[in-house]
């Protein structure tokens, strides 16, 4: 196995392992919605704190139900992961076609130069 697949295997499975070791340790069953997002987090946090505060500025659009959030946000992060692959894939492309581009102009440069 080669080291980049070996350095790709234990990045898969602590990935694997941050996704599965909350819900094995029962991490956070002592909360009404045990894996909130950090804004609802923040926004119970402020409120224990303050009681009166009021907000400064109103989301711009509001969706009518959690489950439109949630795919909104699915959404948005297989945009931002297409935009990533998109980016090291065209840097590996171009990386590939310059060491063919050194390997060809070796080849076919004269000997004893």
């Amino acid at each position: 196995m080669s080291r980049n697949a070996k350095i790709n295997a234990l990045l898969l499975l602590a990935v694997a392992a941050l996704a599965v070791l909350p819900l094995v340790l029962g991490l956070g069953d002592h909360k009404e919605e045990p894996f909130a997002g950090a804004d609802a987090e923040a926004e119970t946090a402020i409120t224990e704190i303050e009681p009166d505060y009021e907000p400064w500025f109103s989301p711009l659009y509001e969706p009518p139900s959690g489950e439109i959030e949630s795919a909104l946000f699915a959404v948005q992060a297989a945009l931002g992961a297409g935009v990533l692959a998109y980016y090291f894939g065209l840097r590996r492309g171009r990386r590939q076609g310059e060491e063919r581009a050194a390997a060809a102009a070796r080849r076919d440069a004269p000997e004893g130069d």
